[in-house]
């Protein structure tokens, strides 16, 4: 067992098995690992060694930022994925943040980086004349260092959903144990083929997308994601393994289905964040198996979906994993739930999942000691994470710590009302979030993405959630936004704090509403102005 990404890629330097496929060309691993080991050498020629040898990497899912991995690993010093849709000031300070004293950028990302105040950090086109002769020409690689399992291989930047991105970093021997934990569990050989179209700067990416093709010896196929282009992807490269954060799979679901869709090559997909009825549709519409748990970017909360488990579970943790009040900071009381499956003590059950055995594979936010503080406290890690768990130990998410909604009185959570609204066949995907009342409180709001072909009116919506049993009167939204698209991290996650940020009548969709005391739903115009009878 290898103990570094150092000490795997050495072993496969001498492979000529495929490692790259992209377009028509390939390259085998003693082929890409060599291309690795040249630009290594020479970014370690340019660094100062009066300084960290950090190097940034604004090079979106590409050969040279596969090679950038490969590179820094054999090379034993610091990649840091930079988050390509990261704009201006937000932009400048990841880069300073994570102690970037060379940044790799693609043509496309250069632009992004003028104006920006960046002293002392040497910007380098990957796809100049001047960069390709100093690869070209570099010595034979001598390691920035020889590496152990605790060192950091690369800063990975968490998603940015609710607050500014902060630095996690990522172990060697993580890297390695992530990589060999999924081969082992899906079988994966140097046959199989990974479709790395999730981005290769955040966690879902690297540790469930590249650690796993390298530990197999497998063959990578880089990508952006496209649910349209989707299945072609699929067959033209024989993709055998697929991984996916946020929303991917109910994107490719909303595209109108094929009596051939499960004539094709993949086998297993593996993810976080999927909903039950996308897991069990994706499996059957395109012929694989799904398996999703949940996971923190910073790896310290694991739970793992089980045979058995209850409906809206998302299965059981890790050891250590638990749900406690953060304010008597003692664990929660289970859950009880009514005949018709509602939760019945929410004050009582919900609290912030937590390891309770500590920080598990989080190592601290890099340059952030009050944010890391924020997350261990009292000897556990925090995840920020709202949850419930039942007598049996299954866990059912409720949010994060900013999605409890107080409604006339009556405390709420958005999870199980977004799992509600999920089993409405017209829907994709939606999120629930507060939105002020106008006298005290909260008021419940929806924002909706249908699937391509489908249609839905405000007397079917209605007639939905009065056949919901389990769904309190309360927690019926006072607003309805069906929306085109709703705004989305890098990582295919779902800005709610944009959406609040808008209010009720931003985005560029139809809002619906229904009187406070109401059950009806009816089209409003600007300012929730109601336009249904007698408005």
């Amino acid at each position: 067992m290898f103990e570094t990404v150092q000490q795997l890629l050495r072993s496969r330097m001498s492979d000529d098995t495929t490692a790259l496929v992209h377009g028509s060309r390939t390259w085998t691993w003693r082929e890409h690992l060599a291309e690795a080991a040249a630009e290594a050498s020479a970014l370690i020629a340019l660094g100062d060694p009066g300084r960290p040898l950090h190097v940034g990497a604004l090079l979106g899912n590409s050969l040279e930022m596969l090679r950038s991995m490969a590179a820094a690993a054999l090379g034993g010093y610091v990649l840091c994925g930079i988050n390509t849709t990261r704009r201006g000031a937000g932009l400048a300070a990841d880069i300073k943040r994570s102690d970037c004293q060379i940044v790799l950028a693609a043509a496309e990302y250069l632009p992004l980086l003028d104006g920006l105040d960046l002293a002392g950090v040497s910007v380098v086109d990957v796809g100049g004349d001047r960069y390709r002769h100093v690869v070209a020409s570099a010595g034979a690689l001598v390691p920035h260092r020889e590496v152990g399992g605790a060192d950091t291989f690369m800063m990975i930047f968490t998603s940015g959903t609710s607050g500014d991105p902060k630095a996690v970093r990522f172990a060697h021997a993580m890297g390695v144990m992530c990589g060999a934990s999924l081969v082992d569990r899906f079988g994966l050989t140097a046959d199989d083929v990974c479709y790395l179209s999730m981005p290769l700067f955040h966690s879902n990416g690297v540790a469930a997308g590249w650690t796993v093709a390298i530990s197999a010896g497998a063959t990578m196929v880089p990508a952006r994601f496209s649910p349209t282009g989707f299945l072609s992807d699929i067959r033209r490269y024989g993709i055998t393994y697929m991984n996916y954060v946020g929303k991917p799979l109910a994107l490719v679901l909303g595209t109108p289905e094929r009596p051939d869709d499960a004539d094709n090559t993949l086998h297993a997909a593996f993810g976080n964040e999927a909903t039950e009825r996308d897991i069990a549709e994706f499996a059957r519409r395109f012929g694989c198996q799904v398996v999703d748990s949940f996971g923190s970017s910073e790896f310290a909360v694991v739970v793992m979906r089980e045979d058995g488990m209850p409906p809206g579970s998302i299965g059981k943790g890790y050891p250590g994993v638990s749900v406690y009040h953060p304010g008597t900071k003692t664990e929660c009381a289970p859950a009880i739930f009514d005949d018709h499956g509602a939760l019945t003590n929410i004050d009582e059950a919900v609290g912030e999942l937590v390891n309770t055995y500590g920080a598990g594979g989080f190592t601290g936010y890099y340059n952030d000691t009050a944010a890391t503080n924020e997350r261990m406290r009292d000897g556990m890690y925090w995840s920020g994470d709202l949850a419930y768990r039942d007598a049996d130990g299954w866990i059912y998410l409720a949010g994060r710590t900013a999605d409890w909604m107080r409604v006339d009185g009556e405390n709420l959570a958005a999870g199980p009302i977004e799992r509600i609204l999920q089993r409405l066949p017209e829907i994709n995907h939606c999120v629930v979030y507060a939105v002020p009342d106008e006298h005290v409180g909260d008021q419940v709001m929806a924002a909706v993405v249908l699937n391509d072909d489908a249609a839905l009116t405000p007397q079917r919506f209605q007639d939905f959630l009065a056949a919901q049993p389990s769904l309190s009167p309360k927690a019926w939204p006072r607003y309805v936004r069906i929306n085109t698209v709703l705004p989305r991290t890098a990582t295919n996650k779902i800005l709610k704090r944009a959406l609040i940020r808008e209010g009720i009548i931003g985005g560029d969709g139809v809002l619906w509403e229904r009187a406070e005391r109401g059950r009806e739903y009816f089209e409003s115009g600007p300012g929730g102005v109601r336009r249904g009878p007698g408005g």
